[in-house]
């Protein structure tokens, strides 16, 4: 008896993962690695991120939110569909919202005697409702004093969010870019290889009715001191906000800590 054998090319991963795009499509096919991705059409989902103390006894419950969609920037009026409850609708959300996750976006401060109330935000985007609810549980509770990585009962603040300064009000026009300056200053650190890892900036649109392309949207602060151009496609009235990172915080993708950047918001109104 003669036994054949029949011998079947190798098919390695990459290989794989081109047979298995094929049979799902031709965008797929160009882009294998990004399957499961969704670049829109996905809900934008709020975020409780917890609440810290203000010395008049009063509290701020921070929020942030996780858009879904890789690609999609969605714009969302504050209303039914972008707003909380019980009201006012508006408490300084976004109302534009930038890719992926973004922790302690704003704030909402409420008085000292707030006590078991609830608010409550809410977001739809196309048609998928999601609702987050701040409270004062003791569990959702942010000690500033121990909410970065090295900080102990032995060394609390061991280190602090960068102090930024930006324009409050702003004029523009639809014709020319306006440049927007921003000011620095931080405690050094953290520090690698002995050196203070520096800050870092990223600006987004915040609110407003166009669209906003920044030149450059982000990158190092130098000496204190950075400068991005705007540029806006329709008239009206828009809030900037820049995110200073320290080399720990949001920008370098440390969620799990309350520390260290800080937010800044520039008004700009533009005109034809």
């Amino acid at each position: 008896m003669t036994i054949r054998l029949r011998i079947l090319p190798t098919i390695t991963g990459a290989t794989a993962l081109l047979l298995l795009a094929g049979t799902l499509g031709s965008q797929t096919l160009q882009n294998p690695l990004t399957l499961g991705r969704h670049w829109t059409g996905q809900s934008v989902d709020p975020a409780f991120e917890g609440y810290d103390t203000n010395a008049d006894g009063s509290f701020n419950l921070w929020f942030g939110y996780l858009n879904r969609n890789y690609e999609e920037e969605p714009d969302i009026p504050v209303g039914p569909e972008n707003g909380f409850q019980p009201g006012p609708a508006d408490r300084g959300q976004p109302t534009h919202f930038q890719k992926r996750r973004h922790k302690d976006v704003f704030a909402v401060t409420v008085p000292k005697d707030f006590g078991e109330q609830k608010l409550v935000w809410t977001i739809n985007n196309h048609g998928k409702i999601e609702k987050v609810t701040g409270t004062l549980d003791r569990v959702w509770l942010i000690d500033r004093k121990y909410t970065t990585r090295n900080a102990t009962i032995e060394n609390p603040y061991s280190n602090l969010p960068p102090e930024v300064a930006v324009p409050s009000t702003l004029t523009a026009s639809t014709s020319a870019p306006l440049e927007i300056n921003l000011e620095a200053k931080d405690d050094g650190r953290p520090v690698r290889n002995g050196q203070p890892i520096g800050m870092t900036y990223a600006w987004g649109k915040y609110r407003g009715p166009g669209n906003v392309t920044f030149e450059p949207a982000g990158g190092k602060v130098v000496d204190g001191k950075a400068s991005s151009k705007a540029r806006f496609s329709a008239p009206g009235d828009y809030i900037l906000q820049v995110v200073v990172d320290d080399g720990s915080g949001e920008n370098a993708g440390n969620f799990g800590y309350h520390c260290c950047w800080t937010n800044g918001q520039v008004k700009v109104i533009v005109n034809r």
